[in-house]
Formats: structure tokens, C-alpha cells, sequence
């Protein structure tokens, strides 16, 4: 046997080769003559159907087209751009409204007494509310700056009532020296991060300049919120006493339905559009080309455009327009176009010419027609030729077949040998070895071949599974004995302080791994004080375990030698961080509480929120700002909170294994379900409310692996007098 590249010659490939040609020779044969035969009828048949199938698919197609865009696209685009004009009348309406408030108050200031405006307030969050924001460097507290809020804050009711009577987002009245009235019920957007009202200047927002500008109403473009980051549109009146400008009356008309609605439009073969006054594209579902969504910086105007589409976009913005074909970016379309009067705009529906489905439906219906007849005739013409075929095929088989039993004995006789072989391989007996019957100089001889090296391949592997699987074992003996360390290094027996009936407490740890990162540890500090912990340990295994059992070592040294929870953080914190070169790092919250009195003093070093449950009521989180985890960063301080439990209240503390488990769904628990499960039953003691709320994470996860470790801790303080 002799190999050519791809090529085999002298092997079973050539003399199965040789055999199917053999067949396929005598096949193609007979079955072309009949195909020549048929090819005859069939071009006649042809030739009198295809003037038909002409006359019929023009016909068809043009009736077709007619109908779509005369009946479909022009009703659907005005349809469109009356719904969006009368959604921008009731914002003009709306900003009309405040602002023939606003003038008639600032006519006669000396009519209304002072009304008092007050700043946001996070609290009021969901309640439409009207608060007061300045500019950073204005001075609301300056006299005449003063006297103007107390004018404009008459305006808060006509300002409320118009927000909760229109669809509009917010309203507001801007004044000159940089203070605004603002109208919404999102007041929590209005601060940053470390808790300060956030300073806006209004005086310098698009619709406040532009109304300026214009001397009358004014439409932004498409812009976002500069609070919630929501995509809207500003409709901003000024307001004028004696031709000075004494404030800008703004209202918010928030787009995401119709930004949705259009970005849906683009799933199949056609799409919507909306172009503003300006010629750009501010709403489109293409993400690239002549009708993507760009900045007004950088926004072509199409009505300055090449060719038939600035034609289109000009007259679209005037008036309908009656379906029309247009180019963009290499594809015809047909296009309609409506205004919208009220800002200048015009809703755009583009249909692929290509793609017209109606037109495709009665082509296929036509065509069924045609072929039909055509198929009845061809099968007449079959039916003759077809026991010729089945003739020729049956003496091309028998000849094949007597071909395959001469060469069959040669080809099949080796492969029985090896197959008997393999059959026998068992017990001490696993090598097979190569005999001379294998040796065919064919692809019978190679396999032998392979067989021989597989065989003794597999009895090397045989004993390097033996040794692998001793270590293994051997691994696992030591990683139980870790878990069992690292199980004995917490406090696991309960009720711990049997003896101490001020206070119940109950604490788990399921690790994720066979050993974890999560550790709880609670002691008594002195006869009077006891200490709580819940720590998070970046990482898994057994890293994670030694750097969890060196931090709870030191937080317990540090707090059992009189330190503060602060003082004890910035203690273990210099000391890991002094030697960390794999950068691990742990969260940690600490607590210690006098038992006497329920006063105690917690830190949060960057972990979970604890929950609170006063006597009476229900578990709610306690959220306040973290300090950063331990081991990260040297020479910080890390702030204390102080509370104080009464009697019946309980504490719970976790890790972020409870919120973050996570279903076969990718979905997590949650905080939102923790707190369900705590007040499924809020007068059970520690031990239940751990186990109900194991119970309910369980069921969450199902059958999803659990990723991360699992630690609980709940405290209940009875009292001096050990009530509940």
C-alpha cells in the first residue's frame, strides 16, 4: 500500500473505489439516457410557461406594491406623528400654564406674601414634592436672592398640580441668580455620593439659554436628564417684567416609550425613524449608517444631504408625504414621512423595497399555480421512463453485489481476526500483539498497527491511574482533616452562654469549598461586654481559610486588650497589610455590646449590612456608609456607629454568600428575599431564624451549586431582666 498525499493506492479505499465505480458507472449510464430523453420534454414544457410566468409575476407584483405603501405606510406614519404632536402640545400646555403663573406673580410681587421652599429631601422620595437647588457660588440666604424664592415659592401648588394633571417628568422655574424651584417625585436624585445636595447650575442647561435666545418657546433637542440620566425632551418658556428677564419656566417630557417603541420598529424588514428640526436622526434602531443615532455635534443633516433623501427629509418635515423611493447606504427603501408641528419634527417609516412580504405571498401563490400544471405534466413523462429506470438499477445492483462477494473474503477475513483478538483481551492478558495474518498492505495492516501501540499505551496508563489515584486519596484525607480544623477554630456549641439569660445568640458556617474564607466568632470581652464578629475573606480553598484564621486571631487579641471595634480594625489592619504579597483582604463587621445596658458600638469594614429587629416589628437593614475592607490600604482610620438594643430587639449579620446565592438562572437571592425570610417568622429565636433563613435560600438555589460560603449570626438581647 502506497500513499500519494490524500491519494491510497493498493489499500481497501481503492478496491472500495474500484467497486462503487463500477456500480455508479453503470448507474449514471442508464439513468442519463433517460434524462436526455426527459430533458427534451421538459424544455418544450418550459418554453411555453415562461411568457406566462412573466406576464403574471409583473402584474402581481406592481398590484401588490400599490396596495402596501397607498393603504399601509402613509396611514401608519401619520397615525404615528399625530400621536407624538399631541404628546408634545400637552408639554407646551403644561409649560404655557406655569409660565402665565409665573408672570402674573412677578407683575405684582407686592400681592403675595413670601412662601418658603425647602431643599430636596431623600425621605420624600416617590412623593411629588417641590424642592429648591442653586448653583454652586449662588446665595439663597442674600436678601434680594431671598426675596425672589419666597415670591416663587407661590408658585409650588400651580407647579404640583400641573405635574400630577400631564404626562410631563418635572417642571421648574429657573431665576437669573442661579437658584431653581424644581417638581418631581425623584428627590434621592438630587445628592452625591457623600450624602450633599448636588450643585446645578440652570442658567447654563440648553433649554434655559435657548428659551433666552428665542424670546419665546423653546424645544431642546433630544437630551439626557441631568439627574436621572433618562432620555427627554425640555419645552422652557422665559418670563419677562418691564423686558427684564426674571426667570425660565422648563418642564420634563420624558421619550423612553417612544424611544423603545421605535427602537422595536427595526426587527424585521422595516423600520421608524424620528428627525428633529435640525435634520438628525434623534430616534432610529440603526446602529450604524445614514440613520444612526449621533450627538448633535456630530449629526448629519439630512436635509443638506445628497440626492432624492434631502428632498425626502424637507418635505417630510412641511407636510405627508406620499410613499417615495429613496437610497441609503447601498439599499432602496420606501419611505413616508409626517410632521410633527408642535417641535418641528417628522416621524420616517422605511419599508425594504426587497422585502415587501405581501408582494412575495401572492407571487408564491401565482408560481403554485404555474407549477402545478407543469409538475402534472412532467409526471406523465416520468411514469414512462420509470420502470426503465428501476430495470437498470436493479442489473446495476446485482452486479455490484457480485463484485462486493468476490472481494468481500479478502477485505473482511483480517478484520474478523483482529475483532476475534480484541474479543479475548481480558484479566492479566491486555496486550495485543501483531501477527503476520494482519499484515494485508492495506488500512487492515495500519489498524493492527494501532491496536498494538493503543494497547501498550493503555497498560502504561493503567498504572499511572494507579498512582494517581493513591494521591488523590491522600489529598483528601488532608483536606478533611483542614475542614475539621478549621470547623473546631469556631465557636460551634450551642446555647453558648447558657448561663447568661440577657442576651440568646445562634451562628453557622457552610463553607463552599472543603474549607472557607467566611468566619463568625463572638466572646465575652469582660463579664459585661460581649463581642461579635462576621468576616469574608477574599478567595476560596485553603489560602483563604490560613488568611481567615490569622485575621480572627488578631481582631480577638486586639478586642479582648480593651481596643475599641475602630481601634481594633485600624490594629489588624497595619498588621496584614505589612506582610500581604498575594493581596488577600477581608471584610469584616464588628460589634460590642454592654450587656447591662444593650449600648454598643459597631464598625463596618466594608462588609454586608447588618439587619435590625426592634421588639415588636420587623428585620430591616441598617445601611450606612462602609469603611474599606481590611488588608487593602494602610494608615486608615475606620469609623464607629454607635446603637443601643432594647429589650427584644435582635441583630442579624451575614456574609455575602446569603444574597449573592445564585439559582440554576443566574438570578441571586437577594436582600429583598433575606428580609422576607427574617419576617417570615420575627419572634423566632437565633437558631430559627437561621434555619429559616437556610431553608428559604435552599429552595431559591434548587439544584444550582453553591459558589460561595454560607455564614449566619444572629443576636437577641433580652435585657437585664432577661425578658423578651
Amino acid at each position: 500500500m502506497r500513499k500519494f498525499g490524500k491519494l491510497v493506492i493498493g489499500g481497501i479505499q481503492q478496491k472500495l473505489f474500484n467497486l462503487v465505480l463500477f456500480a455508479i458507472l453503470l448507474i449514471v449510464a442508464a439513468y442519463t439516457a433517460v434524462i436526455v430523453w426527459q430533458a427534451s420534454s421538459l424544455h418544450e414544457l418550459v418554453s411555453n410557461t415562461s411568457e406566462q410566468q412573466k406576464e403574471t409575476i409583473t402584474s402581481t407584483a406592481k398590484q401588490a406594491l400599490d396596495e402596501r405603501l397607498t393603504e399601509s405606510l402613509s396611514a401608519t406614519t401619520q397615525m404615528e406623528a399625530y400621536i407624538a404632536d399631541d404628546m408634545f402640545r400637552d408639554l407646551s400646555h403644561a409649560v404655557g400654564t406655569i409660565s402665565d403663573y409665573a408672570e402674573r406673580l412677578f407683575e405684582n410681587p407686592n400681592a403675595y406674601s413670601a412662601a418658603e421652599v425647602a431643599p430636596p429631601d431623600a425621605a420624600t422620595d416617590g412623593v411629588a414634592t417641590v424642592q429648591l437647588l442653586t448653583s454652586k457660588g449662588a446665595n439663597p440666604t442674600e436678601s434680594a436672592t431671598a426675596q425672589q424664592i419666597g415670591l416663587a415659592g407661590n408658585m409650588s401648588n400651580v407647579m404640583l398640580s400641573v405635574l400630577e394633571n400631564s404626562e410631563i417628568d418635572a417642571c421648574y422655574i429657573a431665576l437669573p441668580s442661579g437658584v431653581t424651584l424644581f417638581a418631581d417625585d425623584h428627590a434621592s436624585t438630587k445628592f452625591a455620593e457623600d450624602g450633599s445636595i448636588l450643585p446645578v447650575d440652570m442658567t447654563k442647561r440648553p433649554w434655559y439659554t435657548g428659551a433666552v435666545d428665542k424670546g419665546g418657546i423653546y424645544f431642546t433637542d433630544v437630551v439626557a436628564d441631568v439627574f436621572t440620566g433618562e432620555v427627554g425632551i425640555v419645552c422652557a418658556i422665559p418670563v419677562y417684567r418691564e423686558d427684564e428677564l426674571v426667570a425660565v419656566v422648563g418642564a420634563d417630557l420624558m421619550l423612553d416609550t417612544m424611544a423603545q417603541y421605535v427602537a422595536n420598529s427595526g426587527e424585521g424588514n422595516d423600520f421608524v425613524c424620528i428627525i428633529n428640526d435640525q435634520g438628525h436622526v434623534v430616534f432610529s434602531p440603526k446602529a450604524e449608517g445614514t440613520f444612526k443615532v449621533e450627538d448633535a455635534s456630530r449629526a448629519t443633516d439630512l436635509r443638506a444631504s445628497d440626492g432624492p433623501l434631502a428632498d425626502f427629509v424637507n418635505a417630510s418635515l412641511g407636510s405627508a408625504t406620499s410613499p417615495t423611493v429613496v437610497e441609503a447606504d447601498g439599499r432602496a427603501y420606501y419611505m413616508s414621512g409626517a410632521p410633527v408641528p408642535e417641535v418641528g419634527w417628522a416621524v420616517v417609516n422605511a419599508v425594504d423595497a426587497q422585502a415587501i412580504d405581501d408582494v412575495s405571498h401572492k407571487l408564491s401563490g401565482a408560481f403554485d399555480v404555474i407549477v402545478d400544471k407543469a409538475l402534472a405534466e412532467y409526471g406523465t413523462n416520468s411514469s414512462r421512463s420509470l420502470t426503465t429506470i428501476i430495470v437498470l438499477l436493479i442489473f446495476a445492483t446485482v452486479l455490484a453485489l457480485a463484485g462486493a462477494l468476490v472481494l468481500s473474503r479478502r477485505i473482511v477475513r483480517p478484520l474478523g481476526l483482529i475483532t476475534k483478538r480484541l474479543q479475548s483481551l481480558g484479566g492479566d492478558d491486555l496486550q495485543f500483539v501483531m501477527e503476520d495474518e494482519y499484515r494485508t498492505d492495506d488500512e487492515v495492516e495500519a489498524l493492527a498497527e494501532s491496536f498494538a501501540k493503543l494497547s501498550a499505551k493503555t497498560l502504561r496508563y493503567v498504572d499511572e491511574v494507579t498512582r494517581v489515584t493513591a494521591e488523590k486519596e491522600r489529598i483528601s484525607t488532608e483536606l478533611n482533616m483542614a475542614t475539621a480544623i478549621q470547623a473546631s477554630q469556631l465557636p460551634r456549641l450551642f446555647p453558648a452562654y447558657p448561663n447568661r439569660p440577657e442576651f440568646d445568640l445562634f451562628a453557622s458556617m457552610d463553607p463552599a469549598k472543603e474549607v472557607g474564607g467566611d468566619f463568625y466568632d463572638f466572646y465575652l470581652v469582660d463579664d459585661d461586654h460581649i463581642a461579635l464578629v462576621m468576616a469574608d475573606v477574599s478567595g476560596k480553598g485553603v489560602p483563604a481559610a490560613l488568611f481567615m484564621m490569622v485575621s480572627r486571631i488578631l481582631l480577638k487579641s486586639h478586642l479582648q486588650n480593651g481596643e475599641s471595634p475602630g481601634e481594633a480594625l485600624v490594629s489588624v489592619n497595619e498588621q496584614l497589610c505589612e506582610d500581604n504579597p498575594e493581596k488577600y483582604f477581608v471584610t469584616v463587621w464588628v460589634a460590642v455590646v454592654q450587656i447591662s445596658t444593650g449600648k454598643g458600638i459597631a464598625a463596618n469594614a466594608g462588609h454586608e449590612h447588618p439587619a435590625l429587629r426592634r421588639a415588636g416589628d420587623k428585620f430591616e437593614l441598617v445601611v450606612y456608609p462602609h469603611s474599606p475592607a481590611l488588608g487593602l490600604i494602610g494608615g486608615i482610620p475606620y469609623v464607629e456607629h454607635d446603637f443601643a438594643l432594647g429589650a427584644g430587639d435582635s441583630l442579624f449579620v451575614y456574609t455575602d454568600g446569603v444574597p449573592e446565592a445564585t439559582n440554576a438562572g443566574k438570578e441571586q437571592f437577594g436582600s429583598d428575599r433575606m428580609l422576607d425570610a427574617l419576617n417570615e417568622h420575627v419572634d423566632a429565636n437565633p437558631e430559627e431564624v437561621l434555619t429559616n433563613v437556610r431553608k428559604h435560600v435552599d429552595a431559591f438555589v434548587d439544584k444550582a451549586a453553591q459558589f460561595d460560603d454560607l455564614t449566619m449570626l444572629c443576636f437577641r438581647y433580652a435585657g437585664t431582666q432577661g425578658e423578651s
